[in-house]
């Protein structure tokens, strides 16, 4: 669902603080982070926007991701996800 209204995201690696990254600030204005998590049963979901957690990873989609601010996502499919 997300992917066919935001299009395949790709892995964003954090190499500086996120605070002086510029494109992931901008990227974050256009609402186009999404934060990966384990949760404690092991499984991953994904929540929209950025959240600095040690085993975190984050994805930057094409589009917006505004109308899933609100939701958990869950059912990820890494072979979508570019590398």
């Amino acid at each position: 669902m997300v992917l066919e209204e935001c299009g395949s995201p790709e892995v964003y690696t954090l190499w500086q603080s996120p605070k002086k990254d510029r494109r992931l600030q901008t990227q974050l204005r256009l609402s186009r982070i999404m934060t990966i998590q384990k949760s404690e049963a092991g499984t991953e979901f994904g929540c929209v926007g950025f959240i600095e957690r040690k085993e975190a990873m984050y994805l930057i989609f094409p589009k917006s991701l505004k109308r899933f601010a609100d939701q958990r996502i869950v059912g990820i499919k890494w072979e979508l996800v570019k590398k």
